[in-house]
């Protein structure tokens, strides 16, 4: 059944695959982002499609759409992109949430929210399964995106238990892939555009912490197989490559694979940065049917393709903050 669907964020680097898969599928989808972190480049491609629709738009503000489906995933993702106007990212997960929740509710859609692994802060359970409740700083430096994806989660569930709109919420754990922002700040765009660039590889702390990377293809898969599970099954799920691996070990593999000769500096690790980051994923397999299948080597080497054919100068540079 094609059906009507709202990404918001949908010009961004999750935002932009989900909307091309959709619009393969054939649905009519509407793209609604503020390019503050995106890049219009992500969607030009789609535009001449009859089935999508792109406007420029800013969540914390209301809009009145008709649709049957919004995938809620406008909000900065990265550290140095969100911390740059906390307040802002507040805002953004909190009113856009409000906003979203209250157009699902007069149109009787369903709507997913893009929640994050970040909501169990610096996990004192390996690895995390949904049911762990975090150990979160609330007056830190990432409390703005931390904090605030966990209020949207509880305004979702308010939200359904009241009015009886139906959620779905996805708890996303590291994602890579071809159009991450070179200069959004995570560890992958980091040490790929690095390397590329022979310039010094930076690892915060050192280098044993670890994170969990998954491809965005699986996570976008994973996300249209949650909003198409059973309506008795909200969520939160989480979704993620259980696989761990040290940043070191993903530093040297950067190397490997770019052929880069760029050196290692280690640097402080930053205030409240998780030392352990891994998805327990069996809700996922139970209810979903989904685990991830691309293995990191090879999701790296096509991410590491993609980094070397655009041109770096198209992409805004840091924030002040960064």
């Amino acid at each position: 059944m094609l059906k009507r669907i709202l990404v918001t964020g949908g010009a961004g680097f999750l935002g932009s695959h989900l909307c091309e898969r959709l619009v393969e599928m054939g649905h009519d989808v509407i793209c609604l982002d503020n390019f503050f972190t995106s890049q219009k480049a992500n969607v030009m491609h789609l535009l001449d499609r009859h089935n999508f629709e792109l406007i420029r738009h800013d969540i914390t503000l209301p809009i009145w759409l008709e649709v049957d489906e919004i995938y809620n995933l406008a909000c900065p993702a990265a550290p140095g992109h969100y911390q740059y106007n906390p307040i802002k990212t507040m805002k953004t997960s909190l009113m856009g949430a409000i906003n979203v929740l209250g157009m699902a509710k007069r149109c009787r859609a369903k709507v997913l929210q893009a929640s994050t692994s970040e909501v169990y802060g610096d996990p004192e359970v390996h690895p995390q399964p949904e049911s762990y409740r975090g150990a979160v700083n609330p007056i830190g430096l990432r409390a703005c995106y931390d904090e605030g994806k966990r209020a949207a989660e509880t305004l979702f569930m308010d939200y359904h238990r009241m009015n009886g709109v139906p959620v779905r919420i996805v708890r996303i754990f590291n994602t890579y892939g071809p159009r991450m922002h070179p200069y959004d700040g995570r560890v992958v765009s980091n040490f790929i555009r690095q390397a590329l660039a022979g310039e010094e590889i930076t690892i915060y702390g050192d280098g044993s912490q670890t994170r969990s990377f998954c491809y965005r293809d699986d996570m976008v898969e994973g996300m249209i197989r949650m909003m198409h599970v059973g309506e008795d099954f909200t969520g939160p799920v989480n979704l993620g490559n259980p696989e761990e691996f040290t940043i070191r070990e993903l530093a040297e593999l950067v190397l490997e694979l770019t052929g880069s000769r760029s050196r290692l500096v280690f640097k402080p690790l930053p205030p409240d940065d998780p030392t352990r980051r891994r998805p327990d994923i069996a809700l996922a397999r139970t209810k979903l049917h989904w685990q991830p299948t691309m293995p990191l080597r090879e999701g790296l080497e096509r991410t590491i393709a993609w980094f070397r054919s655009i041109d770096m100068s198209h992409y805004r540079p840091p924030t002040p903050r960064y």
